[in-house]
């Protein structure tokens, strides 16, 4: 399952950064967007894109493209 597949207020461990989002893998990882990080899905704009994600304690807003290259599981609370 990938990024993308969440739905607001659900959340994932990152599993791995595809390679093939390209030169902004390097900049997400820099972020903290990493293999074992809980992420979670806050809002998705009312066309699907950007995509807006919480890590670490701080939120990013995804292009819907960048969140397919992030594999992750969900995590049930």
């Amino acid at each position: 399952m990938n990024l993308s597949n969440l739905k607001p207020g659900q959340q994932g461990t990152i599993l791995k950064l595809d390679s093939s989002i390209g030169p902004i893998r390097r900049r997400l990882m820099d972020m903290g967007v990493i293999p074992g990080e809980l992420i979670k899905v806050e809002k998705i704009a009312p066309m699907g894109d950007p995509i807006e994600v919480s890590v670490k304690g701080y939120n990013l807003s995804l292009r819907k493209g960048e969140a397919k290259g992030i594999e992750v599981q969900e995590v049930v609370a």
